[in-house]
C-alpha cells in the first residue's frame, strides 16, 4: 500500500523548508503499514528573476519596501525554524537566486529515484549554508553529495533538456488553483502553509485509512 505525497514547493521559500521537516516528522511518527512516495512539484516565487540571481540586500528591499522590514520578515521565520530544529542562516545568503535550475536538477533526480534528497539538499544549501543554488557548479557539487554522476548534471544544466517540463508542472500547479507555497496534497487533503508535524500526522493518517479501504 503507498500513499503518494504531491509537494509543490520553491527553493527560496523559507515555510517550504519548514513544512518538509515537519512532514519528514509526521512521516516517521506514523504507525501504519504504508509506503511512502513523494512527488516534487515545481513553482516559482520569482520566475522572472535574471538568471544570475539577485544580490538579496537589493531585492528584498525593492520587494518589502525597506530592507529593515525584510529583516523583520526573515527573524519570524529563524524563530519557526528555530522551533522546528531549523537553522536559518540569512547572514551567509548574499544572492537571491533564479530557481528554474534548481527545479529542473529536482526532476532530473527523480528519474534516479531521488528527487526527496535532492531537494532537500538544495534546501539546506540555500537556507543553512548560504550557497548559491542558482550557480551549475554548485549544483552539480550537491547532486554529486547524493550519488548523482557530475559529468551527466553538469551536461544537463547546461543544455535545455526538462525546461518545458518544468514549465508544464507549473502550468498544472496554476491550474490546480496553486498560489502559493508550499502546497502539500496527502490523500484528497490539501494542506497549505508550514504546518506543524500533528497536522501533518493527522492527514497522513487519514489519508492511510482511507487506502485501506480501496
Amino acid at each position: 500500500m503507498t500513499l503518494t505525497i504531491e509537494m509543490t514547493s520553491d527553493f527560496i521559500c523559507p515555510w517550504c523548508l519548514v513544512a518538509d521537516t515537519n512532514l519528514h516528522k509526521a512521516i516517521a511518527q506514523l504507525d501504519l503499514p504504508v509506503a511512502i512516495q513523494r512527488i516534487w512539484y515545481p513553482f516559482e516565487l520569482n520566475p522572472d528573476m535574471p538568471e544570475a540571481g539577485m544580490d538579496r540586500k537589493t531585492y528584498r528591499t525593492n520587494k518589502f519596501g525597506s530592507w529593515e522590514y525584510s529583516q523583520q520578515l526573515d527573524a519570524k521565520t529563524v524563530q519557526a525554524g528555530q522551533a522546528n530544529g531549523i537553522e536559518f542562516r540569512y547572514d551567509l545568503i548574499k544572492v537571491t537566486p533564479n530557481t528554474l535550475k534548481a527545479h529542473r536538477l529536482t526532476w532530473f533526480a527523480g528519474k534516479a529515484g531521488k528527487a526527496t534528497d535532492m531537494a532537500e539538499r538544495i534546501f539546506r544549501a540555500y537556507f543553512t549554508e548560504g550557497q548559491d543554488i542558482g550557480d551549475v557548479d554548485t549544483l552539480v557539487n550537491l547532486a554529486a553529495e547524493i550519488g548523482l554522476d557530475s559529468t551527466q548534471v553538469k551536461t544537463f544544466l547546461l543544455s535545455q533538456a526538462g525546461i518545458q517540463d518544468i514549465e508544464a508542472l507549473k502550468r498544472r500547479a496554476i491550474a490546480q488553483g496553486i498560489r502559493s507555497v508550499p502546497t502539500i496534497r496527502i490523500g484528497k487533503e490539501v494542506l497549505v502553509g508550514g504546518q506543524p508535524t500533528e497536522i501533518f500526522l493527522a492527514a497522513l493518517r487519514s489519508a492511510a485509512t482511507e487506502l485501506e479501504k480501496v
